[in-house]
């Protein structure tokens, strides 16, 4: 069969990963029936200092799959997590209140979180940001009109690093001239965001949240092997997870409160929107964001394969899969990337589960009970995810593994009875055309079309 020399399309969004980049084409974009047409995908070319090499093989890839000798297209844009993703370092006045604060708008955006301090910096804490040698500094504490000098002096003593990194201030708003003149001579380029725990109990995340990305797509092009991407993309490029959650508040303002899972092979990520229940909001102790994401860093299917069978322990792994101690040890032994056979997609799966169950118990909340002078007192701490009516699976092993729907069914079940776990009437929902990533950027600019192709995706 000849294959047609030229395919118009409207739309190529590009998934930078860590391993691989995937190219994903839409058409009909600016219609009310947007179209999924096709995905190529080839490894991710950062160690050769170039992606746009793995950029372009993937492109060739979709090519090959949509039989067509070369694709015209209007737009090309991308999300990243190549290089290592946003690397950031979070400084803040106390823990638990604009630390947290802080660290929940970074988390949201998509960034890797190298160094979280609290209080004024230590000459340790200073070794370890020229260590880090992050993408983005985030600079918080007191709330308006509070505690001025922690943040002062911590901006004071960033300053002196001269170091050539974008510097996010969303701290007290009495703060801000004296931030200014600090920066004023620095090659530090400064961001100033609206307080990001401006009263006490009162998150305020989005701006903060909103502007690292901005600030990402901005510094991007600095990362290995980067520089060239800017050629070729000429729209938005933001972080890969920063993407999963845009999709995620897309949907949930659609059908209701969900969670996305995105199970990788080097980490875990689990992205929560949901404003929780009436009852539990009523006895938690301190505020939990409305969209929240953790990642587990020790969680991954493959990279971080033996810390998750350190978890579940070589006898249950034996017993689970049936089989003998020597035939699991050559399953961990010849561990791929991604599965082809039978008994290594049931290693996968059990991998899965245990990546699934772990991360869901690390990111929900609890009841607790406190004993005192006048009895038991139960309160709430943490994300309350009880209101949730949808899990929404992404990432390869949650949209291609024969028990994926198993597997997220299993959380409701895995409850000890003081998790604040979703109920056991949660729908579960697919990414099957694994493009969730894509739809949340594509959602900046067509956000109809992106809610309408992550609608058929899921099959809803």
């Amino acid at each position: 069969m000849k294959r047609e020399e030229k395919m118009k399309t409207n739309i190529l969004v590009a998934e930078i990963g860590s391993t691989t980049t995937v190219i994903n084409a839409f058409n009909d974009i600016y219609s009310s029936c947007p179209k999924f047409i096709g995905q190529g995908q080839a490894p991710t070319s950062v160690n050769e200092g170039d992606v746009n090499i793995g950029l372009n093989k993937a492109i060739d890839d979709l090519k090959r799959s949509l039989g067509v000798e070369d694709i015209v297209y209007d737009e090309l844009i991308a999300t990243s997590s190549a290089a290592g993703g946003l690397r950031m370092t979070v400084h803040g006045l106390v823990y638990d209140m604009t630390v947290r604060a802080a660290k929940e708008a970074a988390l949201g955006a998509g960034a890797n979180i190298h160094q979280v301090t609290a209080g004024r910096l230590r000459r340790t804490d200073i070794k370890q940001i020229k260590e880090v040698n992050p993408n983005i500094i985030l600079i918080a504490g007191g709330v308006d009109y509070g505690e001025r000098d922690t943040a002062i002096y911590n901006a004071e003593k960033i300053a002196e690093l001269n170091l050539d990194v974008p510097v996010i201030y969303a701290g007290n708003i009495e703060n801000i001239e004296e931030i200014k003149l600090i920066f004023e001579d620095t090659p530090c380029k400064l961001y100033i965001v609206e307080n990001v725990y401006p009263k006490i109990d009162k998150l305020n995340i989005e701006p903060t949240r909103k502007v690292i990305q901005d600030v990402f797509e901005e510094h991007i092009i600095h990362a290995p092997g980067m520089m060239k991407v800017r050629e070729m993309v000429n729209g938005p490029i933001i972080p890969t997870p920063g993407a999963v959650m845009l999709a995620s508040k897309l949907l949930k303002e659609e059908i209701g409160d969900l969670i996305t899972l995105d199970v990788g092979g080097a980490t875990t990520d689990l992205h929560s929107v949901t404003e929780g229940s009436e009852e539990v909001n009523r006895i938690l102790i301190s505020p939990e964001p409305i969209a929240k994401r953790t990642v587990e860093g020790d969680l991954g299917v493959y990279v971080n394969m033996k810390n998750i069978v350190e978890r579940i322990g070589l006898e249950e792994l034996v017993t689970n899969l049936d089989i003998s101690s020597q035939k699991l040890e050559e399953l961990i032994e010849n561990h791929k990337p991604i599965p082809s056979n039978e008994m290594e997609k049931r290693f996968v799966e059990e991998l899965t589960k245990e990546a699934v169950i772990t991360s869901v118990r690390r990111h929900a909340g609890k009841f607790r009970d406190l004993y005192g002078a006048s009895g038991k007192k139960t309160i709430a701490e943490g994300k309350d995810l009880t209101n949730i009516k949808y899990i929404v699976g992404t990432g390869g092993a949650l949209t291609r593994l024969p028990s994926r729907i198993e597997i997220m069914k299993s959380i409701a079940e895995n409850n000890k009875g003081n998790d604040l776990f979703p109920n056991r009437e949660t729908q579960i929902l697919v990414d099957n055309n694994y493009i969730m990533a894509s739809l949340g950027v594509l959602s900046k600019k067509y956000p109809e079309a992106a809610l309408s192709l992550l609608k058929k995706s899921l099959n809803i």
